[in-house]
């Protein structure tokens, strides 16, 4: 029996986030400049988004680029804005073939003009697909999604639409750019490192965390139904005990 065929399908997580790490290792194991790395990332979001799509996962966010990225030398920012775009055009087809609709949290405004055209004009063609829903954190960062959901809050405190003791966890998940999408129950981050890395502050407090040594470009279709298996083997019990939770 293949690991595909090991997942109970009654328990499959609806929203699965993943850290996308090691592009630039992987790259560096094989004598070329990280640049390469990226480009054969690619493969990787293909086959996972695959797999996702296949086993019935609702939601996949792929954690593609944070606020703190725009810090790496000026050719690998621009290089990955490239392939941003290619990609995004490239794979639209195959978006709407699997009846995968494209979504994005973060920053967008403050994207290079084509890359933010290519991912609005994508998400647009997208729009009514419905097996899946496949969000990139584009230019994220969870510090600053919570403090322009404070910000969003506060206006609304100031301009007499909300008063102070209405302020609840409801209120604030509503103003979060992730409003609209279940928290994720499963988090995975490639390459080794175990950190969060500002990614989902809010919504992964009782995520189950999965972290596997396999760089990035290297993720196929048995790492996602390894790391699916391993959390189906898992009691979660939000605070409460064991005997609470059977």
């Amino acid at each position: 029996m293949d690991l595909k065929d090991q997942i109970d399908i009654d328990k499959l997580p609806k929203h699965i986030a993943i850290i996308m790490d090691g592009n630039g290792r992987w790259a560096k194991q094989h004598g070329r400049p990280r640049v390469f790395g990226h480009r054969n990332g690619v493969k990787a979001v293909r086959e996972t988004t695959e797999a996702a799509a296949e086993l019935g996962i609702e939601y996949l966010t792929l954690y593609a680029f944070s606020t703190e990225n725009w810090n790496r030398p000026k050719f690998e920012v621009n290089a990955l804005m490239t392939l941003l775009v290619e990609t995004i055009r490239k794979e639209v087809e195959t978006l709407n073939k699997n009846n995968i609709r494209l979504n994005a949290i973060g920053d967008i405004d403050k994207l290079p003009t084509k890359s933010r055209d290519a991912l609005l004009e994508a998400i647009e063609n997208t729009k009514t697909n419905t097996r899946m829903t496949l969000v990139l954190a584009l230019n994220y960062s969870a510090k600053w999604e919570i403090i322009e959901a404070v910000k969003d809050i506060a206006h609304q405190v100031k301009t007499d639409n909300l008063a102070i003791d209405q302020i609840n966890e409801d209120v604030f998940k509503s103003a979060l750019s992730t409003r609209n999408i279940p928290d994720p129950e499963f988090l995975i981050r490639t390459s080794g490192e175990t950190r969060i890395s500002n990614f989902l502050l809010w919504q992964i407090a009782y995520s189950e965390l999965y972290f596997t040594p396999v760089f990035w470009p290297d993720f196929r279709k048995n790492h996602f139904y390894q790391a699916i298996l391993d959390f189906q083997n898992r009691e979660r019990r939000f605070g409460m005990t064991s005997e609470q939770v059977n």
